[in-house]
Formats: structure tokens, C-alpha cells, sequence
């Protein structure tokens, strides 16, 4: 069987997620609380170096297809800390990490990737060929509640994996799963009892029976400090698919931060809660052929241009190509590679700069402008992303970073030969996203992530 499993693609979550749950184990109405924290927090990474790995993930995310696919009452309603995960300064993997427990009757630790952009959640367990982690495996024989997924269990064949099937013997389901920077993982779906544990006072979110994969064979791009990957997507077997829940929601510190924000699974109590602007609201767009959030853009405004570039440049075709994702994991905002020329041509005719080319390579292609440090407060064009019945205004830390090396970068991408738009984590940095998957709206305002 398992020479069958073939090794596809997978896509890179841009996102860790540090994940310390807030509700009781009896409560379902409150919100799941997560924290998180970037992935290279506090690992004394330059901001030249904090660009550089941002880039390369994103570039490995776009570089892919990603792969296709497969909602409702605060059933599981939970709320954890994002933290940011601590890694080497080769791995360019996620940004952001959620921590949980999984087994009974002594739950064992999971650190997973945060992302939006996949269905399956999995941790190493049985491994046979795996990255290291630095805690040990999920031993499932240690769980009192621990069962595995037969391979005629409807969520087997139509759990939008890459690959699904029996195992020779037991008839478990098998699979393997693929992202878009060329990692896999292989295994079976089981189903146990989560524990998210709560930090003020010490309460558990306890939720049994929740199917997720034990990955055995696990190759590609992992960081030193997860154990697998949280899907968030729209797929039976997200995470906040099968917690039932009909809003999750997340807030990102920076990235050159190291304190944590929250994400929640279930209903925030206050949206206006830090909030430093204008809340706003746009809906989400359903594509058949993918389990990603889409949105509709509408069109681009560098400073005093709006570029000349309709509705139709993002809009998802019929053929589910094309569109606009919001992704959190990925790092960079991406748009079609003529659009994004026209953008590059909008910021040189309004930044009295030169424009540092010796660095353009390096950056996967950002446009980057000589600055010496007295010069890095110069002002910015804005920049605004005109959504439906929305304008996105970012603030500047949320697409210019200022590094010695490199001067004012706009952290904003290619997308290359693909037609899709992708609006990533550094753009969505101090705002408070929520994914309102019962109206079908993406609801968004500023604020104070750290102090949620």
C-alpha cells in the first residue's frame, strides 16, 4: 500500500500558531481563545533576514499549484495564544504555531502550523521517515480514547486528500496529503479527544472525537519546533469544521515582535475590543474547485494611482483559476505578474528614492529603495486594496520594511506565471480578521493585537 502513496506537493503555512485555550470544558458559547507568536520571534534575525525568509516562503507557495478540495452553532467554541515558534535560521517554514494536547488519560503535546490554506490537521506519529521535533511523537497505544479511521468511513475517500486508501491488514484509512513548497505526509487518520488547555485559570476545553492524520512519513519543508499542520480551510476536517464552530478569527502581532496575539475558534466577544480604525466587512467567495478563502478584489491604489486593472485582473475564473485568497499562510501579498509591474512602476514615480537594485535577486524580485536611516521615515505612497463593499486601506508597517541593508522594501510580490492574487500574514499584521463562515463575510478592523 504504502508504495503507492506517492509524494506530492505541499503548501507551506506561513503561519505559526501558539495555541492556549480559553473556555471551560462545559462552556461551548465562549470563544476558543489561541495565542500566537511569529515563528522567528526572538531568534535575533535582522530585518534584512526577516525579508529574506518571508520571501522565500512565499516564493515556494506561489511556485506551486496548490492543491483542490472537499458548516452552524459555536459547538466547540474555544480561544487560544499564537505564539511564535523558535527555529533555525535555515528552515524556511511557518510562521505561526498552535499548541495543544491530544489522547487521554495524560494528553500529549502538539505544536502545529496555523493554516488557512489546507484542510487536514496531523502531528508525526509511528514515524518512519520524519523531520525532528523537540518533544517526543504522539504514541497513539497511550491513549485510553484513541481509535482509528476505517478506510470506509465516508471522510476517507472524500477527505479532500491528495491520495486515500485501506492498509493491508486492518483496513485503516491511509493517506497522503501535499502543499505547495514540496512537502508530504503519509499516514493514518485517527480520531481522539483534544485537550486545549486555558491559561488565566488553569480550565480545560476538553473535545472528544476529532479525526486527525498520524503523519509516518513526512518530508519537505518543517521547522525544528511544530510536529505537523492545523488545517483552518473549509474542508470537513479543518479544525474548525469539525469543532463546529461558525467563526474563527485571528490577530497577528508584527513580525519583528515577540509577544503573543490571540486567534479564536468560535465567537469573539467584542470585535471593537483595541480596535484602532474602522471595522468593515466583505464576502467571502465560494470556489468549487478549492477549500481556500477567496475574496473579491476589486482593483489597486498606489498613492495618487489606481491602477489600470479592472475587477476582472482577481476575479476567480470559471475554470477556478484565477482570484484572490486570503491566506495566513503565506507571508507576502502576490498579484498577477502584470499587475504587479504596473505596481513597481507606481511606487518609482512616487518615492523620491533610487530604487537598490543589487538586492533584487535576493528578495525573490521586491522592489526595494536606497535609504539611508535618516531617510527611512520618508513618506510612502498609500496603499489600498479595494475590496467589495470594502476599502482595505493598510497602514505602512503593513507593506514597508525599512532594513539597513536593503533601505524601504515594499513587501509586496509576483504571483509569477500564476493568475491568482494572494493577500498574505505581513499585510494582515495588527488586524483583527474574522472568517464569518455563516454569513459568508471576511469582517476586518485594526487593532491592537497584543493587548486582545
Amino acid at each position: 500500500m504504502m508504495k503507492d502513496m506517492i509524494a506530492l506537493q505541499l503548501l507551506p503555512c506561513v503561519l505559526f500558531l501558539t495555541v492556549l485555550l480559553a473556555m471551560s470544558a462545559t462552556s461551548h458559547a465562549a470563544a476558543l481563545r489561541l495565542d500566537l507568536t511569529h515563528v522567528d520571534s526572538g531568534r535575533g534575525f535582522t530585518k534584512g533576514e526577516l525579508l529574506r525568509r518571508m520571501a522565500a516562503r512565499s516564493r515556494a507557495r506561489i511556485d506551486s499549484r496548490w492543491s483542490p478540495p472537499g458548516r452552524g452553532a459555536n459547538a466547540h467554541a474555544v480561544t487560544a495564544p499564537v505564539a511564535r515558534g523558535t527555529v533555525g535560521k535555515e528552515d524556511f517554514n511557518s510562521e505561526y504555531l498552535i499548541h495543544f494536547s491530544i489522547g487521554t488519560p495524560r494528553p500529549q503535546r502538539v505544536a502545529l502550523t496555523l493554516d488557512t490554506g489546507s484542510d487536514l490537521v496531523w502531528t508525526q506519529c509511528f514515524c518512519q521517515v520524519c523531520f525532528p521535533q523537540p518533544f517526543p511523537e504522539l504514541d497513539t497505544s497511550a491513549s485510553g480514547t484513541a481509535r482509528g479511521v476505517s478506510c470506509f468511513d465516508s471522510l476517507c475517500a472524500q477527505g479532500s486528500f491528495s491520495l486515500s486508501g485501506c492498509a493491508v491488514g486492518d483496513n485503516s484509512c491511509m493517506y497522503t496529503d501535499s502543499y505547495g513548497d514540496n512537502s508530504v505526509t503519509t499516514g493514518k487518520l485517527y480520531e481522539d479527544t483534544f485537550t486545549f488547555q486555558q491559561a488565566p485559570n488553569g480550565k480545560a476545553a476538553v473535545v472528544p472525537n476529532l479525526r486527525f492524520g498520524c503523519g509516518m512519513f513526512n518530508t519537505g519543508i518543517f521547522g525544528s519546533n511544530e510536529s505537523g499542520i492545523a488545517g483552518f480551510g473549509r474542508g470537513a476536517l479543518s479544525l474548525p469544521s469539525q469543532l463546529k464552530v461558525g467563526k474563527f478569527s485571528h490577530c497577528f502581532t508584527t513580525i519583528v515582535e515577540s509577544r503573543p496575539s490571540p486567534a479564536f475558534l468560535g465567537t469573539p466577544d467584542n470585535l471593537q475590543a483595541q480596535a484602532t480604525g474602522r471595522l468593515q466587512s466583505t464576502p467571502l467567495v465560494r470556489n468549487p474547485e478549492s477549500n481556500h478563502y477567496y475574496l473579491s478584489l476589486k482593483g489597486i491604489t498606489v498613492g495618487k494611482t489606481r491602477l489600470p486593472f479592472d475587477a476582472s485582473a482577481f476575479a476567480l475564473k470559471g475554470d477556478g483559476s484565477g482570484g484572490t485568497i486570503i491566506d495566513s499562510g503565506s507571508a507576502l501579498t502576490s498579484v498577477p505578474e502584470a499587475v504587479y509591474r504596473s505596481l513597481v512602476e507606481a511606487f518609482e514615480s512616487q518615492v523620491p528614492l533610487p530604487v537598490n537594485k543589487n538586492n533584487t535577486d535576493e528578495h525573490e524580485g521586491l522592489l526595494c529603495f536606497t535609504a539611508s536611516p535618516k531617510k527611512k521615515e520618508i513618506a510612502m505612497p498609500k496603499l489600498i486594496l479595494h475590496l467589495e463593499g470594502a476599502d482595505w486601506d493598510l497602514p505602512r508597517e503593513n507593506y514597508v520594511l525599512y532594513t539597513e541593508e536593503d533601505g524601504l522594501c515594499v513587501v509586496i510580490g509576483s504571483a509569477g506565471e500564476d493568475n491568482r492574487s494572494l493577500i498574505g500574514n505581513f499585510q494582515q499584521q495588527n488586524t483583527h480578521i474574522v472568517y464569518d463562515l455563516e454569513h459568508n463575510m471576511l469582517v476586518f478592523v485594526p487593532a491592537r493585537c497584543d493587548k486582545l
